[in-house]
């Protein structure tokens, strides 16, 4: 793990704390992570395509995570808007 803004000491509180954790509150905090990472997302794509309907802020998020080919397999009729 790289602690570059942190000192060594908090790291090993904080790494401490996190294996004190469950395997359950690590998967929500994990989940929770992700779904902050895509709301971050969407909004970096609605900043930059204010235009963008609610449904094409998602088919760009999708494109961004799946990459091109994927995102068209799986949603061949979806525009391919840029993110």
């Amino acid at each position: 793990m790289s602690d570059l803004d942190t000192s060594p000491e908090a790291a090993a509180v904080r790494l401490r704390w996190l294996r004190s954790r469950t395997m359950d509150e690590r998967l929500r905090m994990t989940i929770q992570l992700s779904e902050d990472v895509r709301e971050i997302s969407r909004c970096g794509i609605r900043a930059r395509h204010p235009d963008y309907s609610p449904q094409e802020v998602e088919w760009a998020l999708r494109r961004l995570i799946l990459g091109d080919e994927l995102f068209h397999a799986a949603w061949p009729a979806a525009p391919m808007l840029a993110a």
